[in-house]
């Protein structure tokens, strides 16, 4: 039986995720995650053979979180189920280690097919229309958050447009207020802003931080 970890922050739509993969005579859910950090833990917990993992999730992206997973659990393939097509995202998540990526779009028989794929060592990426995702990669360089800033910048430019304070963020990345101001500055700095709000804005556009 393979075990299926489910990562999205839209409950309903992971409740109907969860009735399609328990609907298979080979698959079953072991764990549900809302944000990118329970999904680190549950993954951590329960030792799946696949995590289904969306991008644009609260508290840690789905890039960051499929990097940290596979950092520590190289053995758990991550499949991608997103509403982001762009060629940045998939250069994005295929650098951070998954295995495959979807678009929300597609058929539920696809999916299947494609973690039965990716659990036998197979690797699926969408391809954008009218370009190979390597080539895509290469003409969103220079402006795209995964080209201009560090893991930790990125998870700094995500806590900000969540709304989080100087001093939430440095509690919950075990850093201090000071460190947080100077990636702060360095962020913007980077990708040329200067209010908070276009920081928010950058961040939902990049898949960062989920719209709301």
């Amino acid at each position: 039986m393979m075990r299926i970890v489910l990562a999205d922050d839209h409950v309903a739509f992971r409740e109907g995720l969860k009735l399609l993969v328990n609907n298979q005579d080979d698959m079953e859910v072991v764990g549900e995650a809302g944000n990118g950090l329970e999904a680190i833990a549950v993954v951590n917990e329960v030792v799946p053979d696949v995590v289904i993992i969306d991008i644009g999730m609260p508290e840690l992206n789905g890039v960051e979180a499929t990097r940290r997973i596979k950092a520590t659990r190289a053995e758990v393939k991550v499949v991608v189920l997103t509403v982001h097509s762009e060629s940045r995202m998939i250069a994005a998540m295929r650098q951070a280690g998954a295995s495959g990526y979807l678009i929300k779009e597609c058929s539920a028989s696809h999916l299947i097919k494609v973690i039965r794929g990716v659990r036998e060592g197979k690797d699926h990426f969408h391809q954008p229309e009218g370009a190979s995702h390597r080539r895509g990669a290469k003409e969103d360089q220079g402006g795209s958050a995964f080209d201009l800033l560090s893991n930790r910048e990125r998870e700094v430019l995500q806590l900000i447009a969540e709304g989080h304070s100087t001093k939430e963020i440095a509690d919950q990345l075990g850093l201090s207020a000071k460190t947080v101001s100077t990636h702060r500055a360095h962020i913007m700095e980077k990708l040329g802003l200067e209010r908070i709000a276009d920081l928010t804005k950058y961040a939902i556009r990049e898949g960062l931080s989920p719209l709301r």
